[in-house]
């Protein structure tokens, strides 16, 4: 059992204490919270508080710290948690550049620990599925991804959330869904080369935007497709064209609260095939696959070079949606 520390108990902060309550790999036994009103929330769940993530680094029960803070924090407080001998489990996005992975990169080096992301995307079963498909060439190779993760969650936060924040959240689509959706598209297509993105708010009044396109070209020559929205009702779905067929997932409802997926395959000259997945406990999975590789158990499905693609992808985004230009991703 890995004893951990959650860092930053606002909305999903309280999601992962929930979903790992029955845990038998990874425990919360430790909040971190300065906000008075989360840190009332947290202790009436059960969980012990302390104010200052220093705290919870100097605590020798402590083994790992997941974060769940504003992403501008996250590369100051991986390296601090990794000086201090912990394993981390960070939330998307990871840092915001290029710089900032490098010095993430450097702190777990030295300290030997473990680094996870939040990407829970890829434990979901019927991604899972569909890599296999693509990895044994059941689907040719691989032209394009076409992906959507939008939502209209963001209504019910306070205008003065970080989330809606320009500075602390910029382009915010990109960090709050179409990260993921990035993240899958450099497992299923290879490493990014450039992109082209357009921002713009429509259909609020968020200041970090609430439409987001992206195109992202891989060096292989395949192409994404990604949208993500914070102003429409929420629709998850990914589909992967190949040269001999292609496979398309639903999601039934906000991966928050799974209730399982639709997942069309076709192969050239066969009728399209529909089947239905069930819920699956994807945000365990992934902390629990974490808790296993900083025990030694087994290595941890995301590779840092992985990690590090993403953050370049995610820079060049940002620098796209300001210039409005391509970017090559560097």
């Amino acid at each position: 059992m890995i004893r951990a520390a959650i860092v930053g108990l606002g909305w999903w902060g309280r999601i992962i204490h929930r979903e790992l309550s029955a845990s038998d790999v990874i425990r919360p036994v430790l909040g971190v919270e300065p906000g008075a009103a989360a840190r009332e929330a947290a202790s009436a769940a059960g969980l012990e508080i302390v104010e200052r993530l220093e705290e919870a680094l100097a605590r020798r029960d402590i083994e790992a710290v997941i974060l769940c803070s504003p992403h501008r924090h996250h590369a100051e407080q991986i390296a601090a948690a990794a000086e201090a001998g912990k394993h981390v489990f960070c939330e998307k996005p990871l840092c915001t550049g290029a710089r900032e992975m490098e010095r993430v990169k450097a702190a777990v080096a030295k300290a030997g620990v473990t680094l996870g992301i939040g990407h829970e995307r890829r434990f979901e079963p019927a991604v899972a599925d569909l890599r296999r498909r693509l990895a044994d060439g059941e689907l040719g190779t691989a032209l394009l991804m076409e992906g959507s993760f939008s939502q209209d969650k963001f209504f019910a936060l306070p205008p003065d959330n970080w989330r809606l924040s320009a500075s602390e959240a910029p382009v915010g689509p990109l960090s709050a869904t179409g990260i993921h959706l990035v993240d899958l598209s450099i497992a299923m297509l290879g490493k990014p080369a450039e992109v082209w993105a357009r921002l713009a708010t429509r259909g609020s009044r968020f200041a970090n935007g609430d439409t987001l396109g992206i195109t992202i070209g891989f060096e292989s020559g395949a192409t994404a497709l990604l949208s993500a929205i914070l102003a429409t009702p929420f629709i998850g779905r990914m589909a992967v064209y190949g040269s001999r067929g292609w496979m398309e997932i639903r999601d039934r409802s906000h991966p928050e609260q799974p209730t399982g997926w639709d997942v069309t395959i076709v192969h050239r000259g066969e009728t399209p095939a529909t089947h239905f997945v069930p819920p699956h406990p994807a945000v365990r999975d992934n902390l629990e696959a974490f808790a296993r590789a900083a025990a030694g158990q087994a290595a941890y499905p995301v590779s840092l070079e992985e990690m590090e693609a993403n953050v370049r992808t995610f820079e060049a985004i940002v620098r796209s949606a300001a210039s409005g230009r391509i970017e090559r991703i560097i």
